[in-house]
């Protein structure tokens, strides 16, 4: 069990800081550099790995070991279209399922949200808890676990590339308002409109994203 639980910890860990860039595309990601980093064993460490390798956060070398999955325009065309369909499906069940503390827990993360979003000097960290929060709300009477599995993945998948996206100060862009559009088409128990608002959400940060990637390549 113990050796179960240092797997999961490593495994959330690594995920975690891949997925905000601590490790960026193409690093080595060595077993004892992630033991100092970690203070976790080898064995776990090659076990939550291996996991990542299945997520399609890391790929392995054969014998040369791991390294951190390398980002495409291509990639992220590709995730996108999954997640747009996925998460669209994880919607339309949830609007489906919901109930009063559904509606409770979206009116909520939407508030929070939005604070954060209207801040002089917006908080990185605490806009990316808040947009998490925001979103799983919504999904949040979908009853497939397969589905939400799956969901969870492109999620931090896409928020790997969201945070290239950051860097881009030449696009005009009102978060806010894409996510007034989804949470009051989600209210209004509107699926066609909030998949639509949501899928329009989800593509424009990719657009932005695939747009870096590729002037990035032309250098």
């Amino acid at each position: 069990m113990e050796a179960k639980t240092l797997t999961d910890q490593a495994y959330q860990l690594l995920r975690e800081d891949i997925v905000h860039g601590k490790f960026g595309p193409g690093d080595k990601l060595g077993i004892e550099l992630l033991k100092n980093t970690y203070d976790v064993g080898a064995t776990p460490l090659r076990e939550a790995l291996y996991r990542l390798t299945s997520d399609g956060f890391v790929r392995v070398q054969g014998q040369r070991g791991f390294r951190v999955s390398d980002m495409s325009p291509d990639e992220i065309q590709d995730i996108t279209n999954l997640r747009v369909v996925l998460e669209g499906m994880a919607l339309t069940q949830s609007v489906e399922n919901s109930d009063d503390a559904w509606e409770s827990r979206v009116v909520a993360a939407f508030h929070h949200l939005t604070k954060a979003e209207m801040q002089t000097d917006p908080d990185i960290q605490e806009w990316e808890v808040r947009n998490r929060e925001f979103h799983w709300a919504l999904v949040s009477c979908c009853h497939s676990p397969w589905l939400m599995r799956f969901y969870e993945t492109l999620y931090d998948q896409h928020k790997r590339y969201r945070n290239l996206a950051r860097i881009d100060r030449s696009t005009r862009r009102n978060v806010h308002d894409e996510h007034t559009a989804i949470c009051e088409a989600a209210l209004a128990k509107d699926i066609p409109a909030l998949c639509e608002a949501n899928e329009q959400h989800i593509r424009r940060t990719a657009d932005i994203t695939k747009k870096l990637l590729e002037e990035n390549l032309g250098e």
